[in-house]
C-alpha cells in the first residue's frame, strides 16, 4: 500500500495510476475536533476532495464512491458543513469531468457500530465507572453495521450512471438505550450537547425530497443540476417520495431495542474500537 494523504495531489495522482475504482473514506470526523480545527477540517474534507477528483479524472478512474454521513444534511457544525460540501464537490464532478469517462456518487449513513469514535466503544470505556455521561436523554441516532455500509458501496458500484446520493434505510435508536445495551446498571450523567451536536440525526432533508426518490432497501438523492432529477435512468423505478418527506433519526419507522444491541455487542466484540 501507499503511504499518502488526500491533501497532497501529486501523490494521490501517483497511488491511483492504473486503478479503475475507487472509495474516498478519508475525512477528519470527529465533531468537537472538527469545531476546534476548522482549518485542519476544511484542508482534508474540502481540498482533499477536490484533489481526488481531480487525480481520479486525471487517472482515467472508471468509478468513485464517496462516504458521507448523516451531517452533511442540514449541516449544524463545520464537519457537516465540510462533508456537504465534498457532497457537492463530488456529484459536480461527473460535470468537471468533461470528456473523461469517470463517474462520481456518494453514499451516505449514519454511525458504524463499533467505529473509533462512536458511542459503543465509548461507553464501554466508561462502563466499569458506574456512570454513563449522556449529552441528552431525548437524543437518537441511526444505527448502521459496517457490513451495511459496505453493501451499499458495492450497491452504488452497480448501479450508478453518476450524480446520485445514496442512503441507506437503517433503524434508529435512543443513546440512553444504547447506554443501556453496554452498561445496564450504570447511572445515566446528563451532561449537555457538546459544541455542534444535534439532537436528532438527518439523511433527508425537506429540500432534497423534492428530487429523492425510494427503493426496497434505499432512498436515492438525484441532483437538481442538469435535469438529472428527471433522468429515467438515474431514478431506474424508484418512487417520488412526498414533498415535505424527511428521514430524520426521531420520526424513523424502524427501531433497534436493546437486547438486539447487546446481541450484536456479544457477537462482535473483538472488532468493536477497531473499525
Amino acid at each position: 500500500f501507499f503511504i499518502g494523504d488526500v491533501r497532497d495531489k501529486d501523490r494521490l495522482s501517483r497511488a491511483l495510476n492504473g486503478i479503475d475504482y475507487v472509495v474516498h473514506a478519508a475525512a477528519t470526523k470527529i465533531v468537537p475536533t472538527a469545531e476546534y480545527n476548522p482549518f485542519e477540517c476544511v484542508k482534508t474534507n474540502v481540498f482533499g476532495a477536490m484533489n481526488l477528483i481531480d487525480a481520479c479524472i486525471d487517472q482515467g478512474v472508471k468509478g468513485v464512491v464517496a462516504l458521507s454521513t448523516d451531517k452533511a444534511s442540514s449541516p449544524a457544525n463545520l464537519y457537516g458543513a465540510t462533508k456537504l460540501t465534498s457532497d457537492k464537490l463530488f456529484i459536480a464532478g461527473n460535470s468537471y469531468s468533461g470528456d473523461n469517462d469517470t463517474r462520481f456518487a456518494v453514499v451516505r449513513y449514519g454511525n458504524v457500530m463499533g467505529s473509533r469514535g462512536s458511542v459503543i466503544p465509548f461507553f464501554m470505556t466508561q462502563a466499569d465507572k458506574g456512570t454513563l455521561p449522556i449529552t441528552d436523554d431525548r437524543m437518537t441516532r441511526f444505527m448502521i453495521s459496517l457490513e451495511q455500509g459496505v453493501d451499499l458501496v458495492w450497491h452504488a458500484f452497480e448501479d450508478m450512471i453518476g450524480g446520485e446520493i445514496y442512503v441507506k434505510k437503517i433503524p434508529s435508536m435512543k443513546v440512553t438505550d444504547v447506554a443501556r445495551a453496554v452498561a445496564p446498571d450504570a447511572s445515566h450523567d446528563i451532561v449537555g450537547i457538546r459544541p455542534g451536536e444535534k439532537l436528532h440525526e438527518q439523511m433527508i432533508s425537506p429540500e432534497d425530497a423534492q428530487h429523492t426518490y425510494e427503493y426496497p432497501e434505499h432512498y436515492k438523492i438525484l441532483p437538481a443540476i442538469n435535469d438529472w432529477s428527471n433522468d429515467p435512468k438515474r431514478i431506474n423505478g424508484g418512487k417520488l417520495v412526498d414533498p415535505d418527506f424527511t428521514y430524520c433519526s426521531d420520526n424513523n419507522l424502524d427501531w433497534m431495542n436493546v437486547d438486539t444491541l447487546r446481541t450484536w455487542i456479544e457477537q462482535n466484540k473483538n472488532k468493536i474500537g477497531k473499525i
